[in-house]
Order: structure tokens, then sequence, then C-alpha cells
């Protein structure tokens, strides 16, 4: 698979797992990951979970504008930098958001979340 349509495919996967169940997203990420969200930074699959679970929002829709992505390193990682809107629900207007993420291959020919850095932009 090509690395847009691999990007592509992950972030539909990701932000509808987030929008559905926040806490099915565990397996992609491992000890190793970190997660800065709002310039908080947190590490390890448990706790990064842990933070995106406790979010004082129960149901939200992700909304994608724009997808990019390049390669990076020999080891066959990827960028993948999305901007958006996100819906909270019973809010009238939906905040912007970008988002960053390292993706790194596993061995079995997947591919986990080594970094992720999650911002609101405020205009």
């Amino acid at each position: 698979m090509d690395p847009d349509s691999l990007s592509k495919a992950f972030v539909e996967h990701y932000y509808s797992t987030f929008d559905a169940n926040r806490a099915g997203l565990a397996n992609l990420y491992q000890e190793s990951s970190m997660l800065s969200f709002e310039g908080q930074k947190i590490q390890g699959s448990q706790n990064i979970v842990a933070k995106l679970t406790s979010l004082p929002f129960q149901q939200c829709q992700h909304s994608i504008s724009t997808v990019d992505c390049q390669p990076s390193g020999p080891a066959g990682g990827m960028l993948v930098f999305v901007s958006g809107n996100l819906q909270l629900a019973g809010e009238q207007h939906a905040l912007k958001f970008s988002q960053m993420f390292h993706l790194m291959p596993t061995p079995q020919g997947s591919f986990y979340v080594l970094n992720d850095i999650f911002r609101l932009n405020y205009a």
C-alpha cells in the first residue's frame, strides 16, 4: 500500500475509533509511545488511553480536512499530519484541531503510533 493510502486508512481508523470507543485506541500505542496533548506529555499506552478517556466530553465527531504524509527514516516510519474539526455533543461550534502522528512499523507488518502531538487551533 502506498504511503498516502496507508496514512488515509490509518486516519480513518484512528478517528472512527476515537469517536466510538476511545479505549479501543490502546492497541495503536506501545509503552515507548508519547502523546503531547495541548502541551502535556504523556508516555505509554495505558497512560495515553487514560488521558484520552478522561477528556471532559462523552461524545464527539471528528471531521478531517487534510491529511499529509511523508516517509520518515530508514526504519520505514511515516509522519502523518492531520487538520480538521472536532464537534462536541451539545456544542454549536466545532473546534479546529491539528494532530501529528509518527507511525513506526511493527514486526507483524502493521504500524503503531510512536509520537502523537495534538493541538486545538484557536482563531
